[in-house]
């Protein structure tokens, strides 16, 4: 029977869609991808495959899980399977490098970067960006890992040669512009069928811990105004009269350009209003609170997307 196929690592950050396609009742099967083998001279059953493969994978002991997941993908795309999320999307979610400038060729500014590999050229890295505070981030991350801001060189210097420096699981770490919004948070674009779904606003006041998934949760963060302690939020999903049009149908664009279905897309204004993308998730995940309070539920819309794909596949067998 064709079903969906759900590529992944990490159950908990499934659970969510299995539980909305089991709501659907449609038909899935998922296939856990830490370890494995691919026969390169077999058929791929009948079905809809959609990737959900996290660049973090590492982080929870699934070291190769990416390589392994792009080479059942080019297996699938070899034998004509409908895949979602497939190669060229993976090679995005792995690199930064890569989402950087696939997303300026399209015309979609981003923060200046350079990339480097060794301490000695990270700080050297860091003195040719020639600007007062920078950020360090991972090239192969997710979570906001290895992210951390600094306003000195020396700052810098100590944390590369302290106990404290995080080597990347690729080698290759990032010195980039920092942008300093008049608000403490970012903005982050939700996209299904590689159509805007909503846009939630991250606060980032505490650090950079990003993740939306329930999973990767703290506790909700408090603002003091006065005497008063008013509860604010980590994750708000904003109205979309608040968004530049414009700016979201260039996403959708090249979401479809770079054959991206499912992706979530991070972008901050500065002091002069000026917009930089600087990241593309395509293995995307939603917090609930944030969807409960706006009725708006990214899940939903993905299980429902993935329903309709798979109807449209059986048709054609």
């Amino acid at each position: 029977m064709s079903k969906v196929y759900i590529i992944h690592e990490n159950s908990e950050w499934t659970d969510h869609l299995t539980k909305r396609l089991n709501e659907l009742n449609i038909p899935y099967e998922e296939w856990f991808l830490d370890q494995g083998t691919v026969d390169l001279s077999s058929v791929p059953p009948e079905g809809v495959f959609y990737s959900r493969m996290s660049a973090s994978s590492h982080t929870r002991d699934h070291r190769f899980a990416p390589e392994l997941s792009n080479a059942v993908l080019a297996w699938l795309e070899f034998h004509g399977r409908t895949v979602f999320n497939g190669t060229d999307a993976l090679k995005l979610e792995l690199s930064k490098v890569n989402q950087y400038l696939t997303l300026e060729k399209a015309g979609i500014r981003t923060p200046k970067t350079i990339a480097a590999v060794g301490k000695k050229q990270i700080v050297e890295a860091a003195k040719k960006l020639n600007t007062p505070s920078f950020i360090t981030k991972h090239n192969r991350a997710g979570k906001g890992l290895g992210v951390q801001l600094f306003n000195s060189i020396e700052a810098l210097e100590a944390y590369v040669n302290g106990p404290l420096y995080e080597e990347p699981v690729d080698g290759i770490t990032l010195i980039q512009q920092y942008i300093k919004s008049p608000e403490s948070f970012i903005t982050r674009a939700e996209f299904v069928g590689a159509k805007f779904v909503y846009a939630v606003q991250v606060d980032t006041s505490k650090g950079f811990e990003l993740c939306p998934a329930d999973a990767c949760q703290i506790n909700d963060l408090f603002c003091p105004v006065g005497e008063k302690v008013e509860e604010k939020p980590k994750f708000q999903i904003v109205d979309d009269s608040s968004l530049d049009l414009e700016q979201i149908k260039s996403y959708e664009e090249f979401l479809k350009t770079q054959h991206i279905t499912v992706a979530g897309i991070e972008f901050i204004k500065d002091e002069n209003g000026i917009v930089y993308t600087y990241d593309i998730n395509t293995n995307t995940n939603y917090n609930s609170d944030a969807e409960a309070k706006a009725g708006k539920y990214g899940m939903l819309e993905l299980a429902t997307f993935l329903g309709k794909a798979l109807e449209k596949e059986q048709t054609l067998i």
